[in-house]
């Protein structure tokens, strides 16, 4: 959690943090700042003392809606660093970060790097700070041992934040269902009243419109692809392909609050009208999957000994899985799960990405998302929810929605 993040800084020998760029969709910034309409900020933080929001005049309110100490840039005029820097932008920017640094106490040590930038920027500035500071030693985070780490575990209204993300998200999945189920049926395929069929495209535009309705933004998309885009897991389907009767449909849905703050992941498969055989067997044995790794998880467990479970139990299903062959594209072909939080794959996680110390702990919200794919036959399955280990050590479902494979079609109105 946020309070550990002193004790996280010492442990990595990092004296300062300096996170840059907007408030919004930068999850190191939101974390530090709460979000907040800033276009582009610095927070310094050095280790042992509270966070300085270094921010532009005209948004002077919004940096004090965060609650942080505030500076405006203006006391560093770019005139001034201009004409210190000999005309050099570059320098004078550099500059100006060496007397907030000072400001604020720092004169060298370790300082790491976060935020979301222009590389094309950003890299020649802090080249010059370092130039400027030869007893500062700037570095990076990226096995996210410090912000990640911290994040690790959420406190209660984190949570809240994030379950208030998951209603809105079933609200949108059960819209989407009523949507399909009341489309009239012809020839197995789905007609929209212009007597057209109805396709992926027109089914993902009802779903940006309804998540904006609910003030929630998908960032990075939504999945909702049938038949072989559904066999590859992350083809977010063809905008063209139309909606027919039986064919597996996977629908992973990932929005977060508008402005870039918490996310929530879900995943269902369904059929509309009902499930040839081979889909009906393949989905109940993914089924089985999660019901029973949920059943097992509890705190003090690394996260990546799910995922070798998950792996054994397909495998003896008879389905090839990333263990026995980290190459294939059939079968059981990712990680198990993941932390969700600012960021909608964060720490821990299961895969051979996960560090040593990801262990699920009281605190952690995390994703359980099993899967089988075999685009070659024309479909995949995958069920997913995220879950919040409890203070009491109980895993609870932030939110609860069916996981019928079959959704019955309706009259059409």
């Amino acid at each position: 959690m946020k309070r550990d993040l002193d004790a996280i800084m010492q442990a990595n020998h990092i004296d300062v943090l300096l996170i840059t760029g907007p408030g919004q969709h930068n999850p190191a910034m939101f974390y530090l700042t709460g979000g907040g309409h800033l276009t582009s900020a610095d927070v310094i933080k050095k280790r042992g003392e509270p966070a300085v929001l270094f921010h532009a005049p005209m948004e002077r309110d919004e940096a004090a809606q965060t609650g942080l100490d505030t500076r405006n840039y203006n006391r560093y005029p770019l005139r001034h660093l201009m004409q210190e820097a000999g005309g050099d932008l570059i320098r004078a920017l550099a500059l100006r970060y060496t007397k907030m640094l000072a400001e604020v106490g720092v004169t060298g040590g370790r300082l790491a790097l976060f935020g979301l930038t222009d590389l094309s920027v950003a890299f020649p500035i802090f080249s010059e700070l370092q130039r400027l500071m030869p007893s500062l030693t700037i570095v990076g985070d990226p096995g996210g041992a410090i912000l990640q780490a911290a994040s690790l575990t959420k406190d209660e209204a984190e949570v809240e934040r994030i379950r208030q993300m998951g209603r809105i998200t079933v609200e949108v999945v059960r819209r989407t269902a009523d949507y399909l189920t009341q489309h009239a049926v012809r020839d197995e395929i789905l007609m929209r009243a212009d007597d057209q069929p109805l396709t992926i495209g027109d089914v993902k535009g009802q779903i940006n419109l309804w998540l904006a309705e609910l003030g929630a933004e998908n960032p990075e998309g939504t999945i909702f692809a049938i038949g072989r885009h559904g066999g590859v897991p992350h083809s977010s389907g063809n905008p063209a392909d139309v909606l027919r009767l039986g064919s597996p449909i996977v629908f992973d849905i990932f929005p977060c609050e508008a402005g870039g703050g918490y996310f929530y992941d879900f995943t269902r498969t369904w059929c509309l009208g009902y499930a040839p055989p081979e889909v009906q067997h393949l989905y109940d044995q993914v089924r089985y999957v999660y019901e029973q790794v949920r059943a097992e998880l509890k705190p003090g467990v690394h996260f990546r000994e799910y995922q070798q479970r998950t792996c054994e139990m397909f495998e003896e299903l008879g389905h090839p899985t990333v263990q026995s062959n980290p190459e294939t594209e059939a079968g059981y072909v990712h990680s198990l799960g993941h932390g969700v939080g600012l960021r909608l794959h964060e720490r821990p996680f299961s895969g051979a990405q996960a560090a040593e110390d990801d262990i699920l702990q009281v605190g952690t919200v995390v994703t359980i998302e099993p899967g089988l794919y075999y685009p070659e036959r024309g479909m995949g399955v995958r069920l997913e929810d995220t879950v919040w280990l409890r203070p009491d050590g109980k895993v609870e479902q932030l939110v609860d929605y069916p996981l019928d494979l079959v959704l019955p079609m309706k009259e059409p109105k």
